[in-house]
């Protein structure tokens, strides 16, 4: 159960805060800065590289290096096959953790490990092999970690994973940081951007550390919640189950993730799928038990003493405003059909100069509905669609991107804070 009255206090955020997730979340920006200037310092932005791989294969224990694969598929594209090395092992613990290489891994292909711990030995050992097989090896990872040397004993490439100070002594906080995510996706971008599979130079990761930038100070504790998208978002979602629907190549990835950090951080169950698989997936969810109006027992019944119904509630994410052929209209008339309360988040759209490209509320001439004013929060009850957005290129999308997952990371936070997990 949410408190809300923590959402307006900072201090008593500040208090419960004691893995540091805000300041995690609060320090993306700065942390894409590090991370970027460590892959320059490794030579990454140097590399000549002869041609694209065939395939990459990404590998990495937790939720962040989980996230890295994802979002490197969907920014790779039809460029290049992306596969994630799934490990095995007895228990979630670094010296158990095992991978393997796929038997047609070979000299064409790249292998990127990313982690934020550096010591489980099965992904020295994935190393190994690699080189035994020609496999091309980069890896981001904690400096002087073991996994960096077995990298850099292979001939590998190392790029030292961006740490803030504080966390060089506070590992649990390290892992569960959503910078975590950037520290590891940036030297990545800035790598893959070499190869020429995604479009991230130096310039635009530059624009991403700023776009977040921009989000932490609109989602930040200070900022109260009828302004906060990310406080809006966690309040919408207090005593609901999470049904996150996305549309776009990349706000799939922002979804899953979303799911991903909302059990793991918040301890509240939540569905991702994309549209418009999503509207036969999660079809039966709004028709059951979970739907808006659903109540089976007597409704005169003393329910004092019982816990509240969970509802399902509908996060709609896109990755740009929605225009030409869309999903959204059809998964509006379907969670409205069902009393299902339905928010939506997409970019800012820097490039109409409108100030927040999201949209709130349910009535289009209400204030705050449509392409929202600056401060507004982009969740709450759907609007009518928006109308075509503008073309926009690889690097607008990755600023895109990061505002997404950023306001959500926020919102996962804020859920994490006022829950009863936190706050008893």
């Amino acid at each position: 159960m949410l408190d809300e009255t923590l959402l307006d206090d900072p201090d008593a955020l500040a208090r419960v805060d004691r893995r540091g997730l805000l300041r995690g979340a609060a320090e993306a920006g700065a942390r894409v800065r590090t991370a970027a200037r460590h892959a320059a310092e490794a030579g990454v932005t140097e590399l000549n590289p002869e041609g694209r791989p065939r395939s990459i294969m990404v590998a990495g224990p937790g939720t962040a290096s989980a996230g890295v694969a994802d979002l490197v598929a969907a920014l790779a594209g039809a460029s290049a096959p992306v596969a994630r090395l799934h490990s095995t092992g007895v228990a979630a613990a670094a010296g158990a953790y095992r991978w393997t290489l796929p038997g047609w891994a070979g000299s064409v292909d790249l292998l990127l490990i990313t982690t934020t711990d550096g010591s489980e030995p099965g992904l020295a050992l994935l190393a190994e092999q690699a080189y035994r097989r020609g496999v091309t090896v980069a890896a981001v990872a904690p400096e002087r970690s073991p996994l960096a040397e077995a990298v850099t004993s292979t001939h590998g490439l190392v790029v030292p994973m961006a740490v803030a100070p504080h966390e060089l002594t506070d590992e649990e906080a390290q892992e569960a940081s959503p910078a975590a995510l950037w520290a590891l996706l940036t030297p990545l971008l800035a790598l893959l951007d070499r190869v020429g599979l995604v479009t991230a130079p130096a310039d635009a990761l530059q624009r991403i550390a700023d776009r977040l930038d921009r989000t932490a100070e609109r989602c930040g504790p200070a900022v109260a919640t009828y302004g906060n998208p990310a406080k809006t978002l966690a309040a919408e979602l207090a005593d609901t189950l999470p049904l996150v629907w996305t549309e776009g190549a990349l706000a799939a990835p922002v979804g899953r993730r979303f799911a991903t950090v909302l059990a793991e951080l918040a301890g509240r169950p939540a569905f991702a799928a994309e549209l418009p698989e999503a509207l036969a997936a999660h079809r039966v969810l709004l028709a059951g038990d979970f739907a808006g109006g659903a109540d089976p027992d007597d409704f005169f019944r003393d329910r004092v003493d019982e816990a509240q119904a969970l509802h399902a509630r509908v996060v709609l994410l896109r990755d740009r405003p929605a225009g030409g052929l869309t999903a959204a209209p059809a998964a509006r008339e379907l969670a409205l059909s069902h009393d299902t309360t339905i928010s939506e988040l997409e970019p800012e759209d820097t490039t109409a100069g409108n100030g927040n490209g999201t949209s709130t509320g349910d009535d289009p001439t209400a204030p705050g509905t449509g392409p929202a004013a600056p401060g507004n929060g982009p969740a709450g009850e759907s609007p009518a669609a928006p109308g075509p957005g503008p073309v926009r290129d690889g690097a607008t999308d990755l600023e895109g991107l990061a505002e997404l997952l950023a306001i959500t990371d926020f919102a996962a936070v804020y859920l994490a804070l006022t829950s009863r997990l936190h706050t008893t």
